[in-house]
C-alpha cells in the first residue's frame, strides 16, 4: 500500500474543482454587485422604481383599507384608529393622574408646615376602660321583631343630674 492511502488522506473527489470554481465565481460576483449597488445611478433608479410602484398600488391599498374597516365593523372588532383614540385617552388620563398626585403632594407639604408636631408633650396614656365604655354605649342593633318585644318589657331607668345611672 502506498503511504497516501494508509495515512488517512482524503480520497479523490471529482467534484472538488467544480466547487472551487463556483466559490471563485460567487466571490467575484459579490464584489461586482457591491460596487454596482453603491453607485448614485443605482440609488436613483431604485428610488424611481419604488416611487412608481407606490403610486400604482395606492388605489388598491385604499380600497383594501376601506374593506378591512367594514369587515372589522361587521365583526365588532376594533380598528387601528380605535386603538389610537384609546391610547390618546389613556395618555391624557395618566397625565391628569400625575398632575393630581403632584397637587396632593403640595397640599400634604402645606398641611405639615401649617401644623407643626409638638415634641415637648408626652403622649397621653390610652384608657383601657374606654373601649369597654364605648362598647356599652354602642350596642348592636336588634332585628325589628325583637325590638318590639323588648320595648314592651323594658323598664326605663332614671338618670341623675350627672347623667349617671342609679
Amino acid at each position: 500500500m502506498s503511504e497516501d492511502q494508509a495515512g488517512g488522506s482524503k480520497p479523490f473527489d471529482p467534484m472538488e474543482p467544480f466547487r472551487e470554481m463556483r466559490d471563485v465565481y460567487l466571490d467575484a460576483m459579490a464584489k461586482a454587485m457591491v460596487e454596482a449597488v453603491n453607485t448614485e445611478g443605482y440609488a436613483q433608479a431604485s428610488g424611481a422604481m419604488l416611487e412608481n410602484s407606490l403610486t400604482v398600488s395606492a388605489p388598491f391599498r385604499e380600497a383594501m383599507e376601506k374593506s378591512m374597516l367594514q369587515v372589522l365593523q361587521h365583526l365588532s372588532l376594533p380598528s387601528r384608529q380605535d386603538f389610537a383614540v384609546l391610547a390618546d385617552r389613556f395618555t391624557n388620563m395618566e397625565m391628569r393622574l400625575d398632575d393630581m398626585d403632584a397637587k396632593l403632594d403640595r397640599i400634604e407639604k402645606q398641611t405639615q408646615v401649617a401644623q407643626p408636631v409638638a415634641k415637648d408633650e408626652p403622649a397621653k396614656p390610652v384608657d383601657a376602660n374606654l373601649k369597654a365604655r364605648v362598647a356599652r354605649r354602642v350596642a348592636p342593633k336588634a332585628p325589628a321583631a325583637t325590638k318590639r318585644a323588648t320595648k314592651k318589657q323594658a323598664i326605663p331607668q332614671k338618670r341623675t343630674a350627672r347623667k349617671g345611672m342609679r
